[in-house]
């Protein structure tokens, strides 16, 4: 009989935490829609529980039409009236307005940069950055790469995007693996090139 797979602390307490953890948590993706779909998803997070916010997921694919940021880039008073009242996502009026206001500055980046995840990745030389933590406690809020993107965010008409709210980006989207070393993940993720590993402590 196998061992069973050792994951992420934070990943144990729901399936719907373990299949995220498994299947999207920390891997490198190029998908602009998922990278603003994160974006939207985080800051949504923001006060909240990440578990409250995944259980909300097609409801949230649902009333941002795919989270496609040149619909949602759209979106008027009527669309702000309609999410309001949608039991099936976070209903607060200033994380959906800045939503449709970062769908706009999404826009912008992909006009400068090619793409949004071409923009996030020039911050690493194109590669992930794989630290190996060996406890949750070891994992940080935030880092100075984080600063760094979230001023630069702020800075280009960007809201609800603090350090911490971006280092969750950072990892979701596979820029950083910040999977625990006795993760099954973290091997599997870490074996691509890779930028900034540093030694298993």
């Amino acid at each position: 009989m196998s061992a069973p797979l050792e994951r992420c602390g934070w990943a144990l307490s729901d399936e719907a935490l373990r299949w995220y953890h498994d299947q999207e948590w920390g891997v490198p993706t190029r998908d602009d829609v998922r990278h603003f779909e994160f974006l939207v998803l985080e800051a949504a997070q923001a006060g909240l529980s990440w578990l409250t916010v995944l259980r909300k997921r097609d409801a949230y694919r649902k009333a941002y039409r795919g989270f496609d940021p040149v619909k949602v880039a759209r979106f008027g008073k009527r669309d702000i009236e309609r999410m309001l009242a949608d039991a099936g996502i976070v209903r607060n009026r200033a994380k959906i307005e800045s939503s449709i206001n970062n769908a706009r500055r999404f826009l912008e980046v992909q006009e400068e940069f090619g793409t949004f995840s071409h923009y996030l990745r020039q911050w690493t030389g194109g590669k992930p950055v794989v630290n190996a933590w060996r406890t949750m406690k070891e994992v940080p809020p935030r880092t100075e790469l984080s600063d760094a993107i979230s001023k630069d965010l702020k800075d280009r008409g960007f809201s609800f995007v603090g350090s911490t709210i971006i280092y969750s980006h950072l990892q979701a989207v596979g820029v950083v693996n910040d999977h625990l070393v006795n993760c099954f993940r973290w091997s599997k993720l870490a074996s691509r090139k890779t930028r900034g590993a540093g030694p298993v402590r």
